[in-house]
């Protein structure tokens, strides 16, 4: 979850006063991406900042940041629904309100940007080129996210669940890499805050791999073969791969058990009865690295963790995770409860509150320093995790919706042993150890 709110009135002040970031940021002799970070919540103001916003916004510091107000009581979950076309992403939404509403939760939709503007006559046919329509819908996809979300504080419910079709990170399926980056390079954003901004993706899988049979162009947007979807559903993923709550919804079963699969993975994500995270961990031979880079569905993420201070039965730690100089922050709670399962709570942190969480370190531990490879297999997703004290080996992750789900490693990855309740490879118990030793 993550704390949108004096982000999301930052973007309200702004726009209700028709600046531009480009306009704030020069009243207030701060770049852009600083105006983007305060309002996607990864980032706070400084307090001389915060002064100088209420003096531009005309209004009080306390108005500013909704002192007294019980808005910050909401729990606001943005996740974001993507896949292949013809994927049941029109049938899922629905399934989706019926079941959450029943819940308890507030539940709102942010429509496919794409298709809007393609049956609105905006199309990448019409657009002078690819990267100019793509960049519509960026600029589209991110406004709506913005007033959804500010929406959503106005809600009576206390848990709010923001679904969008399709997320920032689809058009990079349907764009270069060195395009998309100089897309979000000239708009001041970077990737690993964009994609992280979202707090879980769910891919549904195209009826083009493993259900052929009941692959249609019912969408009036859609014009792709099977073969086309095929492709886009590849590319989608391993745009999304990286998240650190990705999960690949498969055609392994009939339809209406495919979307109560994605129910229970959205149940699961959501806390609902209780965040339970059921995971597999295997020692495995260092793997070819480089052959895992050149991967197009692999994503190499640098992870800083941190233990601090807790009670006996808990885990409590804080993450920094991102790449080249771009990071998002976080903190997990997790108490054990049997075999491969486990409570598990997490908090997205601003950089400032990570920063002060770090005065709770626990002395006893160092912090561990590691490169996480994200990859997806066989619509499965893994985790490898390579830490600096070991030359030879690396940890294997996968997280599943049940203890007895069977699973497929790559063939690239040699398995030594399975080590899922082995406690001398616990990141916990890994973190006792000198960094500079080696095993």
């Amino acid at each position: 979850m993550k704390d949108f709110k004096l982000g999301n009135h930052i973007y309200c002040l702004r726009t209700n006063m028709g600046l531009t970031q480009e306009e704030l940021a020069e009243k207030l002799g701060v770049s852009n991406k600083a105006i983007s970070k305060w309002e996607n919540g990864s980032s706070r103001p400084s307090i001389k900042n915060l002064q100088m916003l209420s003096v531009v916004f005309d209004i009080s510091l306390d108005e500013l940041l909704m002192t007294g107000s019980d808005e910050s009581e909401k729990k606001i979950f943005k996740i974001v629904l993507t896949g292949g076309p013809c994927a049941g992403k029109s049938t899922a939404m629905n399934w989706i309100q019926n079941f959450f509403v029943k819940q308890g939760y507030g539940v709102i939709f942010v429509p496919e940007t794409a298709t809007e503007l393609i049956t609105g006559g905006l199309t990448p046919w019409n657009s002078k080129s690819n990267m100019d329509y793509q960049s519509t819908v960026l600029d589209l996809q991110l406004a709506k996210e913005n007033i959804f979300t500010t929406g959503a504080y106005n809600m009576k419910e206390d848990k709010i669940l923001i679904v969008c079709d399709r997320g920032a990170l689809d058009n990079k399926a349907y764009i270069s890499n060195k395009d998309f980056q100089f897309m979000l390079k000239s708009k001041g954003l970077n990737e690993v805050e964009l994609r992280d901004s979202y707090d879980a993706v769910f891919h549904l899988v195209t009826a083009a791999k493993g259900a052929e049979e009941f692959y249609n162009l019912g969408n009036k947007a859609r014009t792709e073969t099977k073969e086309e979807a095929i492709r886009l559903d590849d590319k989608t993923i391993s745009a999304w791969t990286g998240h650190p709550h990705l999960r690949i919804i498969d055609n392994s079963t009939d339809f209406d058990t495919k979307i109560k699969r994605l129910l229970i993975e959205i149940s699961h994500f959501l806390g609902e009865p209780e965040p339970y995270e059921i995971e597999r961990k295997f020692l495995i031979e260092m793997p070819d690295l480089e052959l895992l880079e050149k991967l197009p569905n692999c994503t190499k993420v640098q992870i800083i963790q941190t233990y601090l201070k807790s009670p006996d039965g808990e885990e409590v730690r804080i993450r920094q995770r991102g790449s080249n100089g771009n990071y998002t922050y976080s903190k997990t709670r997790k108490v054990n409860v049997s075999g491969a399962t486990r409570v598990e709570v997490e908090k997205r942190l601003t950089k400032d509150e990570y920063l002060k969480e770090l005065f709770n370190a626990d002395p006893t531990k160092n912090q561990i320093i590691k490169d996480r490879y994200c990859l997806s297999y066989k619509n499965e997703y893994f985790e490898l995790d390579v830490y600096p004290f070991w030359d030879n080996n690396a940890i294997l992750e996968i997280e599943l919706n049940s203890e007895d789900q069977e699973i497929v490693i790559p063939n690239y990855f040699k398995v030594i042993k399975e080590v899922t309740d082995d406690y001398e490879y616990k990141n916990v118990n890994l973190a006792k150890k000198k960094v500079k030793e080696k095993e």
